[in-house]
């Protein structure tokens, strides 16, 4: 019993030192990347047509005018040094100051950024919470659980987000009177800590039962939305690939060897989850920018509304700031995909 104790634990010991070496070396990669892709948007952003002088300038200004607002924004610089410029002050964690709401961008994304995510990962919870175990069923043989999952990926895919957010507040707020007012993110007059940016959780921190229900109301629909469209393509990965492992050589030996169901399922469940994790983790990531249109139709005032107000606008610092945002959530949300491989599936480490 000592020796297969000690051999336990030295295998335990092996265990967390390969995952410490797989954890570091994918974040070592993640310098290279950020320094690379910087300065590729910088430089793509500037290359392309538009100027911000104009826009700020105005349509009647003269060339004086506007010449003296290209010196005062940095533009008659050539573009090699403004991005030297732009990424010394990203070293020292300056995003710079945004020219539709001269506030820095860091601010206006430390603001943004939880209302979007916060949404979207509601989206992820109602998604697993929901369409996995659909998928399970319809994948295991459930004649009704199959004629749902095929119907719903044809609804979902059939009409654009932003339609069934305004037929969700149109039946839920204006016939029903279920839903609240959909405009914003919490009712006016409640105002609660900010802590994480994530309203649901600063309410039930500060113990505010009525902002939390305000704030989880406000959250239902925009996320039932997302859910609802997004929620399709892991649906079908799963069925898709739960139907095929169910179906091979292994899990037929399994059955001949008198294996229980559960410990045959886990068994196909988990050879078959990596596919639609990974499409999970897509979504998740497409999501951070996709979601805009959701968030006009609630007027939710996220990360993506912000995203496109700055490519309008030619607003080179924040749309810098907020691709550089976007490719650290994917950098992030891979990273979590690699460490959960590594769980799921030991072969992944080598």
């Amino acid at each position: 019993m000592c020796r297969a104790g000690i051999g336990a634990e030295l295998v335990t010991r092996f265990i967390k030192a390969l995952w410490r070496i797989y954890v570091v070396r994918r974040l070592i990669l993640f310098i290279p990347l950020l320094i690379g892709v910087s300065m590729a948007v910088f430089v793509l952003i500037r290359m392309a047509p538009g100027n911000p002088a104009y826009l700020f300038a105005g349509p009647t200004a003269s060339l004086e005018t506007i010449r003296a607002m290209e010196i005062k924004l940095g533009l008659d610089q050539s573009i090699w040094v403004q991005c030297f410029l732009y990424m010394k002050n990203l070293a020292n964690g300056d995003l710079g100051v945004s020219l539709i709401t001269s506030q820095p961008v860091l601010k206006d994304l430390a603001v943004r950024l939880p209302a979007t995510l916060e949404l979207i990962t509601f989206a992820m919870l109602l998604i697993i919470v929901v369409l996995v175990p659909l998928g399970i069923l319809s994948a295991v043989g459930g004649n009704l659980a199959g004629r749902l999952s095929s119907g719903y990926g044809f609804l979902a895919g059939s009409l654009p987000d932003f339609w069934w957010g305004l037929m969700l507040i149109f039946v839920f707020y204006t016939l029903l009177g279920w839903a609240p007012v959909p405009f914003g993110r919490i009712d006016f007059g409640l105002e609660p800590p900010v802590v994480t940016g994530f309203l649901t959780i600063d309410t039930l921190l500060a113990n505010d039962l009525a902002a939390f229900r305000s704030a989880l109301g406000r959250l239902i629909l925009p996320g039932f939305t997302l859910a609802f469209i997004f929620g399709a393509p892991v649906l079908k990965h799963l069925r898709t690939t739960m139907a095929t492992g169910l179906q091979a050589h292994y899990i037929q030996y399994a059955h001949l060897c008198g294996l229980s169901r559960t410990a045959i399922f886990r068994y196909a469940f988990r050879n078959s989850i990596i596919p639609p994790l990974t499409m999970a983790g897509m979504t998740y990531v497409y999501l951070v920018g996709a979601a805009a249109l959701v968030e006009s139709v609630f007027a939710w005032g996220g990360f993506g509304q912000y995203a496109v107000q700055a490519a309008i606008s030619s607003d080179y610092m924040a749309v810098s700031g907020t691709v550089l945002a976007a490719m650290l959530i994917a950098l992030c949300i891979y990273l979590i995909l690699d460490l959960v491989y590594t769980l799921i599936d030991p072969r992944v480490r080598n």
